[in-house]
C-alpha cells in the first residue's frame, strides 16, 4: 500500500467526529464550514469503506466499524500531536488559556495551595476556574468541553470515552471539640453512636458511607445537620458535643488552625476514599491540559 495517496488529515477528522458526535461541533472545532466538513467526511467514508457516522436524533452515532477503529486512530493522533509538541517545545505554557476544574472545597483546600504557585510560575497566562461538582460526575460538561477536569472521591460508572487517574487515598477520622464530654479516654463505637453528628452532603442525602456501614451492623447514628461544604462543619464543632467524620487531611488542617479541636480514629471499619481526576478523551492529548494533570498529580503526591 502506498501511503502517499492517503489523506492523513482525514484521520484527525475521524478523531474529532468520534469525540464530538456532532457535525456542527466538529466543524466549529476544526474551523471548517459545514459543506467542507461534509466533503471531507465523504472522502473519509470512501477511504475506509464504511459510513462511520450516521445521523441520529441528537447528532451522529458511530457505526460498529467506527468503534473498532477509534482506539487505533486515537493512538495515531496522540502520537502525531506528541511529535509536534516536542518539535514546538513548551510554547503552550505561555499561551493565554482558561481551564475549568470541577471539584469540591476539599480539593480547593488540599491541593490548590500547592498547585497555584506552580501555575503562576510556569504558565503565567493560564486562568484556573473552579466549579462545585455537586456530588455527581459533570458528564455533560466534560463532553461539551465546558469542564476540562473533574476531581473528587465519589465518581463511578465512567463512560468509555473518559480517562481517570488516582491522585491520593484518604482515610476517615473523627473530629471533635476538646470540651466534648466522655472523650478523655478515647472514642469507642458506643460513644460515637451516643453523640450527635454533623456531615457533609453535596446532594442533600443524609445516608452517607458511615451510615450505610452502621446500617449493615443494625446500628444508626443521629445526624443533626447536613452541610454542603467539607470545610464549614469544622467551624461548628468548637465548644460543642458534636462529632464530625471527615477525611484525615481536613482534620489535620483543622487541628493545626484551632487548638480546641482534636482528632480520633474512626471506631468503624471503612475503606479509604480514592480521590480521582477525570477527563474526557477530547482533552487527553492536549498539551496544556495534560501538563496540568501532571502537575495536579505531582502536588497530590506531596
Amino acid at each position: 500500500m502506498n501511503i502517499a495517496n492517503k489523506d492523513l488529515n482525514l484521520l484527525y477528522l475521524f478523531h474529532v467526529l468520534y469525540q464530538e458526535r456532532s457535525a456542527t461541533l466538529a466543524a466549529q472545532r476544526m474551523a471548517l464550514s459545514q459543506p467542507a466538513l461534509s466533503h471531507k467526511l465523504g472522502k473519509l467514508r470512501d477511504q475506509l469503506g464504511d459510513p462511520l457516522f450516521v445521523r441520529a436524533p441528537r447528532g451522529l452515532t458511530p457505526t460498529p466499524r467506527a468503534h473498532e477503529l477509534a482506539p487505533e486512530v486515537e493512538r495515531l493522533v496522540a502520537g502525531l500531536e506528541g511529535f509536534y509538541e516536542r518539535c514546538e517545545g513548551q510554547d503552550f505554557l505561555a499561551r493565554p488559556a482558561r481551564v475549568h476544574l470541577y471539584s469540591t472545597d476539599y480539593v480547593e483546600q488540599t491541593l490548590l495551595p500547592r498547585l497555584l504557585p506552580v501555575l503562576r510560575s510556569q504558565a503565567p497566562n493560564l486562568t484556573l476556574v473552579t466549579h462545585n461538582t455537586r456530588g455527581a460526575l459533570p458528564r455533560e460538561a466534560l463532553e461539551k468541553g465546558t469542564c476540562d477536569l473533574a476531581v473528587a472521591g465519589f465518581y463511578t460508572d465512567l463512560p468509555d470515552s473518559f480517562h481517570q487517574q488516582r491522585l491520593l487515598r484518604e482515610q476517615f477520622v473523627v473530629l471533635a471539640s476538646r470540651s466534648h464530654p466522655g472523650l478523655d479516654s478515647g472514642l469507642d463505637l458506643d460513644t460515637f453512636l451516643a453523640s450527635d453528628h454533623l456531615l457533609t452532603t453535596l446532594t442533600g442525602d443524609l445516608d452517607g458511607l458511615v451510615d450505610r456501614a452502621l446500617h449493615s451492623q443494625g446500628k444508626q447514628r443521629r445526624v443533626v445537620a447536613g452541610l454542603s461544604s467539607f470545610i464549614a462543619p469544622m467551624r461548628l464543632l468548637r465548644g460543642t458535643d458534636l462529632l464530625l467524620t471527615c477525611l484525615r487531611s481536613l482534620a489535620l488542617e483543622a487541628t493545626d488552625r484551632d487548638e480546641d479541636l482534636r482528632m480520633f480514629p474512626l471506631p468503624l471499619e471503612l475503606p479509604p476514599v480514592e480521590v480521582m481526576q477525570i477527563w474526557h478523551a477530547r482533552t487527553h492529548a492536549d498539551p496544556l491540559r495534560r501538563w496540568l494533570r501532571q502537575q495536579l498529580w505531582a502536588v497530590a503526591q506531596q
